[in-house]
């Protein structure tokens, strides 16, 4: 490894021994041969300001029922002065992780940026967590200080009360943001010159400590390089999404999560373009966004495109030329309904926290029928057995990757289940065709095996779509004393549908018309909605726990 930039080694010293690495695919790579020297927060801002465009408009949003935007010259000057409290005002040496804590605003990115130009470590936080899911991170990375929203404070306040289960000792600093006290982030900067020099850092420093979602348990953190950040944008950004400077880019995951992290922010930096960034959308403001905005990309989850489908007429989409889908698998079903609503292909992709970004996916007249699609450039990929070695052509089996980035967990054991003989192990079930496009199957955990069956509850999910009067659904397992499990469905009908015993018979029916018979949900429940994250990401375990 490069000579450090940090002060506080932490990272460094926390990350797997190296024989538990991924094999990292750098060499001979154009793409991803970095200086040893990099950061990544001025690669992304700073150099289009040396290189006489910052003019440029880098972030733009609402505000007060009009649209505001903020050039390259600008969001260095902010991202500088954000440095500047964060080293003056707060003593904070590169190295030392800070929580940021914010939704999708001008201040949570700029945050980030200042925070990885000032050489700290930055653990970006989803806004619903509360003070419980916030504790586990801040103890697991010995979390010092927090930039957050005044909105969200409440949850960090109950971090800092030595009265609340929630207090966490190591926790010694908070400036709010999105405040006009005159302690706040927002009136400490403006006094600023304005004046910094990004940090030192080495390109395989640590950056980004992303915490999974997680199922249940502990979660994972995911340590991230400099080089990272910016592979993910040299490689499917880059070689898939095509993004060119005059891109416009909109979307809803959240900045804290790696897919909004990616599309929302670094992405369009990385090439000179911009990203509107919204709080909060529901698929009507989505809409509205790519009509008033002239956007040209968006990010979302399957969910929110089944949403926007029937709502297109009602919008101007003339300047949308790419759709971007990831965050959970994209049935089949929305893929077409987008189409026909759009003529736009959608851009499916299977990635995840620990890789950092997307490393399978395909576009335009690439994109394969019912595949997510090939490797991304720069990524080998594989479905291989229990013993690690490659089945053949359309035999279902787990998902291997390797690449430029790769899962470098901190101070978890279960580095060694997800990285095996250098290939990372993601917990996917696919099938590869002759041509290496891959075809999702289900979560390796998802799989419901039934009487000697092997069902994926992802695909049922795509079968119960294609009927009418599902909106949305999802598919478990449930416990069964004769079959060991048996299919259940979770759906959530269209206004105007019964729910009632002929309508479970109507749609297992129509699953057994569209799919093998044997994979129908033998048992169908109706609600009202599905547990999902914030990502949109549905829960499938939370399903499964209403079956014990």
């Amino acid at each position: 490894m490069e000579r450090s930039g940090h002060v506080d080694t932490f990272a460094r010293d926390h990350l797997p021994p190296p024989e538990e690495w991924p094999e990292l695919l750098l060499d001979g790579n154009p793409d991803v041969a970095y200086p040893a020297r990099l950061n990544c927060a001025a690669a992304l801002v700073d150099e289009h300001v040396a290189r006489g465009r910052g003019d440029r408009i880098a972030l733009r949003w609402r505000e007060g029922g009009g649209k505001r935007g903020m050039t390259y010259s600008e969001l260095m000057l902010l991202t500088n002065r954000i440095a500047q409290v964060l080293a003056e005002d707060m003593g904070l040496r590169p190295g030392n992780r800070i929580l940021l804590r914010g939704p999708n605003n001008v201040m949570m990115a700029a945050s980030w940026l200042a925070a990885v130009k000032a050489g700290l470590v930055t653990v970006p936080t989803m806004p619903l967590l509360r003070a419980g899911e916030l504790k586990k991170a801040i103890e697991k990375a010995q979390i010092h200080a927090v930039l957050c929203d005044r909105r969200l404070a409440e949850e960090v306040e109950h971090c800092l009360d030595d009265q609340h289960p929630s207090y966490c000792r190591e926790l010694r600093q908070v400036l709010y943001f999105h405040d006009e006290a005159p302690n706040s982030l927002d009136s400490l900067a403006a006094q600023k010159s304005g004046a910094f020099t990004p940090c030192d850092t080495a390109v395989d420093d640590v950056c980004l400590i992303a915490f999974t979602s997680g199922t249940t348990g502990m979660p994972k953190g995911c340590m991230h390089f400099h080089r990272d950040v910016l592979a993910m944008c040299d490689t499917f950004s880059r070689h898939i999404l095509n993004m060119g400077e005059d891109e416009i880019v909109c979307g809803t995951p959240p900045l804290a999560f790696t897919f909004g992290l990616g599309g929302l922010l670094c992405f369009p930096l990385r090439v000179g373009a911009s990203a509107v960034l919204a709080e909060r959308m529901t698929p009507d403001e989505l809409l509205a966004t790519v009509q008033d905005f002239g956007a040209t990309m968006t990010f979302t989850a399957p969910t929110f495109y089944r949403q926007m489908a029937a709502l297109v007429g009602k919008y101007d989409l003339s300047t949308l030329r790419n759709t971007v889908s990831a965050g959970e698998a994209l049935p089949n079903a929305t893929r077409q309904l987008w189409k026909q609503a759009t003529g736009i292909e959608m851009i499916d992709g299977i990635g995840g926290t620990e890789m950092i970004h997307v490393y399978v996916s395909s576009a335009g007249d690439q994109v394969r029928r019912g595949a997510i699609g090939k490797a991304v450039p720069g990524y080998v990929a594989q479905v291989v057995d229990e013993n690690l070695l490659p089945v053949g052509p359309g035999v279902v089996g787990r998902l291997a990757v390797k690449g430029p980035t790769g899962c470098r967990y901190l101070s978890d054991d279960r580095q060694r289940a997800f990285v095996q003989n250098g290939w990372n192990l993601p917990g996917d079930t696919f099938a590869m065709d002759e041509d290496g496009y891959f075809y999702y199957q289900a979560r390796n955990d998802d799989m419901i095996v039934s009487s000697g069956y092997n069902i994926a509850g992802p695909e049922v999910e795509g079968a119960l779509l294609l009927h009418e009067a599902v909106q949305e659904c999802g598919v478990v397992g449930a416990p069964d004393p004769d079959r060991g499990m048996i299919v259940k469905a979770f759906v959530v009908l269209k206004p105007g549908f019964e729910r009632d015993a002929a309508m479970v018979k109507a749609l297992q029916d129509h699953v057994k018309a569209v799919i093998a018979p044997y994979k129908y949900p033998r048992e169908v429940e109706f609600v009202d909605g599905l547990p999902r994250t914030e990502t949109g990401k549905l829960q499938r375990f939370v399903l499964r726990a209403k079956n014990v």
